[in-house]
């Protein structure tokens, strides 16, 4: 195997696939990263036991030679050790070279590395999936959609399937909810699908925020073919492979609040800045712990204490106050993560009572839905 490649494009390629290999697999070749040259480019793979991640560089792109091919072959070099060399090669071009599947050279400029690799025969082949049933989502809305749930999913093992996102398509829609049981948020898109096709299928979060740091923010199609137990996302250059969470996801729809005795417009950002420095006073607790008051029709009091550091008040305007007077409190991180995930400037509260879920949603883009359950302080 012999070629030389454009570096920056070889950092690329080698960052993403980076993101499937763990430090801690129990696989010695699975620390690595399989290079396969061929007269097409060259494929990157990474994968640990959740996900798989092929990147792929072809000789030319848009009339720009990307890669001198000399020699085909394959090798698997340490991820750690390849990443962190051609981060730091000197020049705009390498040369990578292997006399056999075990050794490589690797130059750039006057810098050269040997480095020890693995048989790529040992690599374990990735799963071969029938691209039968495929729908396309725009890069960016996937991205989107990512960023406005991913961070409801649990960190607990406890129900492992609440640490995925559920993603439901059916009416030309894809539905993604994430829950921890002790919030949830829920983001519905058209997509561009037959109205008579529907899935349901659990992804796992961690998963899914790997794809979002991959993807980019145009809006060229994501290619998703959904098995039995895997999913695949492909891009022009990237095959992100991911299993599916086994178990039935709870009906979170019984959840959502459909009356509300009290209703309340503000300004997002306004209210979240306030949100965050009450916070700071409450950082001590275990669950920052931040009070909700209103105050006539026109105000709202934020604010926190914890006896042994100190007491913060804060009033803030509002638009609309409907319904009845309201005191309630509530984890301060899971309103700050929902609020940046509601884009837009004015938002919607709309509250059941002091001790029931409430529900967060945009004022401009009403397919977002944040649920938050309350915190009891007495």
């Amino acid at each position: 195997m012999k070629f030389i490649i454009q570096r920056n494009r070889l950092i690329n390629s080698v960052q993403h696939v980076m993101r499937a290999v763990s430090s801690r697999t129990t696989i010695p070749i699975l620390t690595g990263i399989k290079i396969v040259a061929d007269n097409d480019g060259i494929t990157f793979t990474g994968s640990d036991s959740d996900i798989s991640i092929e990147s792929f560089i072809p000789i030319e792109e848009d009339e720009n030679q990307l890669i001198e091919m000399r020699q085909t072959g394959s090798i698997v070099l340490n991820a750690r050790f390849f990443g962190d060399i051609v981060r730091k090669l000197p020049m705009d071009t390498v040369e990578i070279s292997a006399e056999d599947s075990q050794h490589v050279l690797i130059k750039s400029g006057k810098a050269e590395f040997n480095l020890n690799g693995f048989d790529p025969s040992e690599y374990p082949l990735l799963p071969q999936i029938s691209e039968e049933d495929v729908f396309s989502i725009p890069g960016d809305l996937l991205k989107t959609m990512i960023r406005q749930t991913v961070f409801a999913v649990s960190t607990s093992e406890i129900r492992p399937i609440l640490t995925g996102v559920n993603w439901q398509i059916e009416n030309g829609n894809l539905i993604c909810v994430a829950t921890d049981s002790h919030r949830l948020a829920r983001k519905i898109s058209p997509i561009d699908i037959p109205e008579d096709i529907s899935y349901q299928t659990v992804i796992p979060g961690k998963s899914l925020l790997e794809l979002s740091k991959i993807l980019d923010d145009s809006d060229q199609p994501v290619n998703i073919v959904i098995t039995d137990n895997q999913i695949l996302f492909k891009t022009k250059n990237i095959h992100f492979f991911t299993r599916r969470l086994e178990g039935n996801y709870p009906d979170t729809s019984r959840l959502i609040p459909t009356d509300y005795k009290t209703n309340i417009t503000l300004d997002g950002k306004l209210f979240n800045d306030a949100i965050d420095r009450a916070s700071l006073l409450a950082k001590e607790e275990r669950n920052n712990v931040v009070k909700l008051a209103s105050q006539g029709e026109n105000m709202l009091d934020i604010s926190s204490n914890t006896p042994e550091i100190g007491y913060v008040s804060e009033e803030i305007p509002i638009g609309v106050l409907e319904g009845e007077e309201l005191t309630i409190s509530f984890s301060a991180k899971y309103m700050m993560e929902a609020l940046r995930a509601v884009d837009g400037t004015d938002i919607t509260i709309s509250f059941t009572g002091a001790m029931r879920p409430f529900i967060i949603r945009s004022d401009e883009d009403p397919s977002i839905l944040q649920l938050i359950l309350p915190v009891r302080t007495a």
